[in-house]
């Protein structure tokens, strides 16, 4: 629906909700100079804009032009309320669970200003395994394996932590990214190998700058030497790591390109970059006003602070969920250090579910080694013999002596073909740089939603989108928290 208004060109309607108590609006998409607003109304509550898109119309419709057909949820719950009242996932939604947040505590051993999840308040509560093995079970049941991210809190605080891992593997989960601030990682010998040994991919490391100055605003004290240091034991460990900034107006808009400079020179090991411009849920529920960090605004940055070097038009939308909740560009790293873009659009081309959890589980998972005597016949099974000594070819088994999944290592010494070299070049040397716009009270837009594929998985209510499930009235009112 277009037409004139008073306030601007409206391009379509919508739905969202009031910043003050989560009612249900309609919600105009208005063009003004400055960009897209979204404008809503409560009866109760008066009036609200939201910026949510920075650039003129045309910029705007081409980058959610490509929008595919919706999923079938399976086993899904019926409508009864409407979005987002009937989460779990109803019959509403459009998209099947790309990764799903399996929250393991709510303990945490720090106390951000930011938090989402406000984790660290009171004396906290660890998931009971007995709660985590039905959810679990339920996401088998409704369209898994998903990819997992073991969230909380903070869930390193749970020393039983591997075994969770473990039982997923069981369960046959195949992918798990660990969401952490690196504390432990980074203070405890041989910690990261534990994780690494149970069976986890990639840890999703929160790095928001370079410089202390930000942590202490962000997180209440300095820490970047604890990144640095968490970064070297997933190195040694041989975990993927994904940074992942905070984007907050004000803090660390001026550290994208420094940020994005960081984690090129830590590859392979670090695999990509995933920005998260700051979302008013949670702990963090100061009014946003009208300044928001939207995709063109980032891409700019990231522009701008990097000379050149990484271009906006190197970007696309994601198609697996809502592209307008999405930014995604693919790197090669040639052998002078030269960045070259994959072919453009590779954003789009994995446009389902279930495409999108190949690629992050190829993509963020951890650096391939091209030296095949280091190398496991058991391809990560577990195994009684643990882990490989560097001068045996196999885990679990002495040279010459049968292997536990009945090969002879007399015979498993591998022969790496000039293709096998490149491949493993191939996946050492690209570097992925995305962006994940959540909504919340403010910006929240209903057709958004319905596409999510981050979700929250809840005892009580199955699995909610991230965004519905941490969405958070300026009174603290929460739907599903």
């Amino acid at each position: 629906m277009a037409g004139e208004y008073r306030h601007g060109k409206i391009i379509g309607m919508t739905e969202s909700v009031c910043p003050v108590c989560l009612r249900v609006v309609s919600a105009k998409k208005v063009v003004r100079e400055q960009g897209i607003f979204l404008e809503k109304a409560c009866p109760e509550h008066g009036a609200y804009t939201a910026l949510i898109w920075e650039g003129a119309e045309e910029s705007y419709c081409s980058w959610g032009a490509d929008l595919q057909p919706a999923d079938r949820i399976p086993a899904a719950k019926p409508a009864d309320r409407g979005c987002p009242l009937d989460c779990g996932l109803c019959v509403e939604h459009e998209r099947k669970g790309c990764c799903v947040l399996l929250e393991v505590t709510n303990r945490c051993n720090l106390r951000c200003p930011v938090c989402f999840a406000r984790a660290g308040e009171g004396e906290g509560r660890d998931v009971p395994m007995d709660e985590l093995t039905l959810q679990m079970d339920h996401l088998m049941s409704h369209g898994g394996p998903f990819n997992l991210q073991i969230s909380g809190g903070e869930p390193t605080v749970r020393d039983d932590l591997p075994e969770i891992i473990r039982m997923g593997r069981e369960k046959g989960f195949s992918f798990f990214q660990l969401n952490t601030n690196g504390i432990r990682l980074a203070e405890e010998p041989g910690y990261a190998e534990s994780l690494k040994a149970a069976g986890l991919s990639c840890v999703f490391l929160q790095f928001d700058g370079v410089k202390d100055e930000v942590y202490t605003i962000l997180r209440g004290r300095p820490l970047f030497r604890e990144k640095c240091a968490a970064i070297e034991a997933c190195k040694k460990a041989g975990l993927g790591v994904i940074l992942v900034p905070v984007l907050t107006p004000g803090v660390n808009e001026d550290q994208v390109g420094e940020i994005l400079d960081f984690a090129l020179s830590g590859m392979p090991v670090v695999r990509g970059v995933h920005f998260q411009p700051v979302s008013y849920f949670g702990r963090c529920l100061e009014a946003p006003g009208n300044y928001r960090l939207t995709i063109p605004k980032i891409l700019g940055l990231m522009e701008e602070q990097t000379g050149g070097r990484i271009s906006a038009g190197h970007f696309t939308g994601g198609n697996a969920t809502n592209p307008y909740c999405t930014f995604q560009a693919n790197y090669l790293r040639r052998e002078d250090g030269a960045l070259m873009p994959m072919v453009h659009g590779t954003a789009r081309a994995y446009a389902t579910s279930e495409q999108a959890r190949e690629f992050v589980a190829r993509q963020w998972t951890g650096a391939e080694t091209e030296d095949p005597g280091n190398s496991c016949c058991c391809a990560g099974e577990e195994t009684a013999g643990g882990c490989a000594e560097e001068e045996t070819a196999c885990c679990c088994a002495e040279e010459n002596e049968p292997c536990c999944c009945g090969e002879d290592t007399s015979r498993m010494q591998l022969d790496t073909s000039s293709l096998d070299e490149f491949m493993v070049k191939l996946h050492n040397n690209t570097f992925a740089i995305s962006g994940m716009l959540f909504q919340d009270a403010w910006n929240l837009d209903l057709e958004r939603l319905r596409r999510c594929y981050i979700l929250e998985t809840d005892s009580r209510y199955g699995m909610v989108p991230f965004c519905a499930y941490n969405l958070t009235g300026m009174g603290g009112r929460t739907l599903y928290r």
